[in-house]
């Protein structure tokens, strides 16, 4: 059970971190979240931390969890070529997830472990200050924004996001998991879709 003081202790260690490099050392030495000890590596960030293009997955899986880098099985290849597909990579791209270590058997994050994640996840919107944000799977979604909207209601619809008084609105889609699209392939049109709309508006 997270406590107001667990709580407390994070959004006081993140809100203190300037940098992008400070905020993935407080990740590192913070031992609230029992996935950590569960866990091989955190699973910090991976990309150009000066990108406009930012993508907020949910959670490491085996793969992520075995190297410490985010979206490098078979679901990161995915988003590789997803990328590709608008000209973009993880050198003019910066990825994370809202959780940084592994939940076993790659189940889904509980509330408490989003909760004590969170406000690291916020700094590191703030600090990363994309043009645009995208958010992949219905967690990173939910979480985001605040909503219990389901992945198939929320993708495809722009936000304007007010993650911080410090920062201006970041412009905000939810889109499909990778993993999603490759147990339902069938759903790549409506990505696509999705993705015409990032380029363009990375563009404007």
């Amino acid at each position: 059970m997270v406590t107001n003081e667990d709580v407390i202790e994070a959004e006081n260690t993140a809100i203190n971190c300037n940098t992008v490099n400070k905020l993935e050392l407080a990740v590192k030495n913070f031992n609230n979240c029992s996935l950590k000890s569960t866990s091989k590596n955190v699973v910090f960030a991976d990309g150009n931390n000066k990108a406009d293009l930012m993508v907020i997955g949910e959670a490491p899986g085996a793969e992520e969890d075995k190297i410490g880098l985010p979206f490098v099985g078979l679901a990161g290849k995915l988003l590789d070529r997803m990328l590709a597909a608008i000209n973009y990579d993880r050198t003019n791209t910066y990825i994370t997830n809202v959780i940084f270590w592994r939940p076993p058997g790659n189940r889904k994050p509980t509330d408490d472990e989003i909760t004590l994640c969170y406000p690291f996840v916020k700094q590191h919107i703030i600090l990363i200050n994309p043009k645009v944000l995208v958010l992949s799977g219905v967690v990173a979604a939910q979480t985001i924004l605040k909503s219990k909207l389901g992945i198939t209601r929320l993708r495809g619809v722009w936000h304007k996001l007010q993650i911080s008084d410090q920062i201006n609105k970041i412009d905000t889609i939810p889109i499909f998991h990778p993993a999603f699209l490759l147990r339902q392939p069938e759903r790549k049109r409506e990505t696509w879709s999705d993705l015409k709309s990032i380029r363009e508006k990375l563009t404007i």
